[in-house]
């Protein structure tokens, strides 16, 4: 069972997902124009689609997927990928082991740091599988010590945690991204249905629904102090 705290929303997902992306963005944004910034705190948890789908995520899924979830929120910050080939990071567990281990210093330098890891990887173009590329994203972060945060990496801590935080989701979470509240409220991908056209990873995603407005009912309820309840 998720428990999730008064005033959060947890997410589970993976760094490397377009719509755990634009989820978030939205979810940020939407926060910053309701007044709820400092009131409802977006907890990150991990959903490794590696581990899941037992490879790695494949470059043409994501070529497929970003013009189509960028063309949503162009806001949230895309590009195709703009580096070499060989470049692109295969793997997101160092990552995401590094919002796991920025949290030890706060729920603010996690949500921050997992926010610039996506933007590093879907705006900029950089290797997020790198240990150097997480610290120095990390150093561009006002809230996160990146010292303590490179400590932490190297000591390898954070691997159980994203290991426990997978062994959940495989109960309880239906993909990336799949938000829960306070009241046992969850939804998958908020706000969004998408199909794919043809095989996976040959055709292309096709969004059949869309309504960002959602997000706006979300964090409403999550800031809502009634009190913590199970969900799952």
């Amino acid at each position: 069972m998720i428990r999730v705290d008064p005033g959060t929303v947890v997410m589970y997902s993976d760094i490397a997902c377009p719509w755990s992306h634009l989820a978030v963005h939205r979810l940020r944004s939407t926060r910053r124009r309701l007044g709820l910034d400092g009131r409802v705190v977006l907890v990150h948890r991990a959903f490794p689609l590696e581990l899941v789908n037992r490879r790695a995520t494949p470059k043409r899924v994501l070529d497929a997927e970003i013009p189509v979830a960028g063309g949503l929120d162009p806001g949230a910050g895309w590009q195709l990928w703009q580096a070499p080939e060989w470049e692109w990071p295969v793997t997101t567990l160092p990552a995401l082991e590094a919002v796991r281990a920025a949290e030890l210093q706060g729920p603010t330098a996690a949500e921050e740091l997992d926010h610039r890891l996506r933007r590093a990887l879907f705006a900029e173009s950089r290797c997020i599988s790198l240990r150097s590329v997480i610290l120095d994203v990390a150093r561009e972060c006002e809230h996160v010590d990146a010292a303590a945060l490179a400590s932490c990496l190297d000591e390898g801590g954070t691997r159980r945690a994203v290991m426990e935080d997978l062994a959940t989701a495989r109960e309880h979470v239906d993909g990336s991204p799949h938000v829960f509240l306070p009241d046992g409220t969850s939804a998958f991908n908020p706000g969004v249905r998408v199909r794919w056209e043809g095989e996976h990873g040959r055709g292309f995603p096709v969004v059949e629904e869309d309504d960002p407005a959602v997000y706006e009912g979300l964090l409403r309820r999550a800031a809502d102090p009634a009190g913590a309840s199970v969900a799952g």
